[in-house]
């Protein structure tokens, strides 16, 4: 039996298979993932019912596996029917992962466009889609290393 957090099968095997500067993209339920994967990218999709699981759930599974040494948000629009004028609530909830976790990480926002760009490379190894229904939950992770 795994001692980790993490025990989905897929997602293991492809983690296992990332080395260094590997991204794994957490997605929100919005985010259009099947049209969007890297060249070299698995999809796999964990939509259990409209919430579940969150971002941060599968946040803070990843945690549990992997080393990460940089996090992209998706930055949020200012303007239009989806415009936030603060950062989204989820992005306190990944804070609180990663001080949780002892990793002194910031969030990086990428522009809206230019973060589909950043998924879209050969270095993008996973994408886990959620059920999460907050706006800008997605997150772009860059594996590091193993310093033990």
């Amino acid at each position: 039996m795994l001692k980790y957090t993490l025990i989905h099968p897929k997602i293991l095997e492809v983690i296992a298979r990332a080395g260094h500067h590997g991204r794994i993209l957490i997605a929100d339920g919005n985010y259009p993932a099947s049209s969007t994967l890297g060249p070299n990218a698995e999809l796999v999709s964990l939509q259990l019912m409209p919430g579940l699981p969150t971002c941060t759930q599968v946040l803070e599974a990843l945690l549990s596996a992997v080393p990460i040494e940089e996090a992209n948000t998706m930055a949020y629009e200012t303007t239009g029917q989806y415009a936030l004028h603060e950062d989204p609530p989820v992005w306190d909830q990944y804070r609180g992962v990663f001080k949780k976790a002892g990793l002194p990480l910031e969030l990086k926002p990428i522009e809206k466009w230019a973060f589909y760009k950043a998924v879209d490379t050969k270095d993008h190894v996973l994408t886990i889609q959620t059920g999460d229904q907050q706006r800008f939950a997605n997150l772009l992770l860059s594996i590091g290393v193993r310093m033990d």
